[in-house]
């Protein structure tokens, strides 16, 4: 039995990894929006699941293919829920420097409470979309640690844990927001 295709709407090989290692299972192989060449859509939304479908369906009405696309980002309470949606455009490509603001931001507030949110939209080349959100709460490291993972992994250690996630290798892939999103999109991929 051949795998089905699923579009991951991404240029960014991190979470193409991410997503592949979840479909695998299911019967899927993943191809990227960067494999196929495809433009990405410029992120207009006011939410994550706004963003999340704006990608997805660009990719799927592109492709001619079912596509998944990812918005997700760090929401920081010492940085009133910021970078949250523009957590890419915050980093600007520099997540060491972004690292050192939002740890000085939390120490400054003595409040080190953050949380990674996931929109997963699933898309199909004929507009029909279904979006998952999932979350993970937890704490700003007081430095970064960790090569694995990418983005902030660094500076966010999950709830219930005492490593980040750039510490936790493939136990990230198990109980990230990533994954809790996944977790309701796969009922529907079975």
């Amino acid at each position: 039995m051949q795998a089905k295709t699923i579009l991951i709407a991404t240029h960014n090989h991190g979470k193409l990894a991410e997503f592949a290692s979840l479909l695998t299972p299911l019967g899927y192989a993943a191809i990227s929006a960067a494999d196929l060449n495809l433009l990405e859509p410029e992120e207009t939304g006011a939410t994550f699941a706004q963003n999340a479908r704006l990608k997805a369906l660009a990719a799927a009405q592109s492709a001619n293919l079912p596509a998944l696309a990812d918005d997700s980002g760090l929401c920081v309470t010492a940085l009133g829920n910021a970078p949250g949606i523009f957590s890419a455009r915050y980093a600007a490509g520099d997540y060491p420097s972004a690292f050192a603001k939002i740890i000085a931001a939390a120490a400054a507030a003595n409040d080190f409470r953050a949380r990674f949110v996931c929109a997963l939209c699933l898309a199909q080349p004929d507009g029909s979309t279904a979006t998952y959100i999932g979350q993970a709460d937890g704490v700003i490291a007081p430095a970064p640690a960790g090569i694995g993972g990418f983005g902030y992994d660094p500076i966010f250690v999950p709830r219930g844990h005492t490593k980040t996630y750039a510490e936790l290798g493939t136990l990230k892939d198990k109980i990230s927001h990533r994954a809790r999103a996944f977790a309701q999109i796969a009922a529907a991929l079975r």
